[in-house]
């Protein structure tokens, strides 16, 4: 069965939201993704028309989605392998995806996506997906305490976000509007010092079918290696709790043992893995 491809989001949600939101896990980034273009319009993540995708089964159901946000990659759900297959043939002939140079998908769908889009491909960044099994407080507890980032703040999570952005190798500046949305929902915090100085911020994102998901979490590279990370990581989780998530959610790169270990000793625990195919 076919690909269906558009730019009409109300057609798009209308056909796709059931079968995005049965699965939220796996599926968070996109639900992420579709709640920020219906909040904030939809050039939310930049001035290029988003693309749409879903795929229907023999059965006339849909049964996976997509989403294309230019810049950033290609988002694909979890889709059967059938359908892993069409969209790679989908890559190499259909008008409307001509100008995808990249993909974030699945890992275990990554090698035949590839292939079926016939293009040389290789993989730019991998990402673990992890699921809270338990919060566990970190041991030794850091110096200082978690706060909620108020609009005072704005300037300082403007030039983290950004920094995040850089070092995590996405590139461009933080959104102004992304971070205001953040902060009308308590979304953003910080952790501070004995003398009340911001040392390390985390995020959550509004939860979407009782699902939330953390990020980003940084730390200025002269404050790492003191706990800060892990404190503030365990504050936002149970704000994110507190916002009524039943799960909570996290990516974390696969390059970076040092967040791995952390959110792991927090009591976090491995899902799946994603990956991004960028053409060569």
């Amino acid at each position: 069965m076919p690909w269906t491809f558009t730019s009409d989001l109300p057609a798009y949600l209308a056909a796709a939201r059931p079968a995005i939101a049965a699965e939220p896990v796996v599926n968070t980034s996109l639900l992420t993704v579709i709640d920020a273009l219906e909040r904030r319009g939809p050039d939310a993540y930049g001035s290029a028309a988003p693309l749409y995708g879903w795929w229907t089964d023999e059965d006339a159901a849909v049964a996976g989605a997509l989403v294309h946000t230019p810049p950033y990659p290609l988002l694909i759900g979890a889709v059967p392998p059938e359908a892993v297959r069409e969209l790679g043939t989908a890559l190499a002939t259909e008008p409307l995806l001509a100008g995808v140079d990249a993909l974030s998908v699945r890992r275990e769908d990554a090698h035949v996506l590839a292939d079926a889009w016939g293009r040389p491909t290789e993989v730019a960044e991998e990402d673990r997906l992890y699921r809270l099994a338990g919060l566990i407080a970190p041991d030794p507890a850091p110096a200082g305490r978690a706060r909620t980032a108020g609009e005072a703040d704005l300037p300082l999570l403007l030039d983290w976000v950004t920094a995040f952005r850089q070092e995590a190798g996405e590139g461009g500046a933080a959104s102004e509007a992304a971070l205001r949305d953040r902060l009308s929902y308590g979304g953003m915090l910080l952790w501070v010092d004995d003398a009340g100085t911001p040392v390390s911020l985390a995020g959550f994102f509004r939860p979407i079918g009782a699902v939330s998901r953390i990020g980003p979490v940084y730390t200025p590279p002269a404050l790492r290696g003191r706990g800060y990370a892990a404190g503030v990581t365990h504050a936002v989780t149970e704000a994110a709790h507190a916002a009524g998530a039943r799960e909570v959610l996290l990516f974390a790169d696969l390059t970076n043992p040092t967040s791995n270990g952390v959110y792991q000793r927090l009591g976090y625990t491995p899902v799946e893995d994603r990956v991004e195919l960028a053409l060569t």
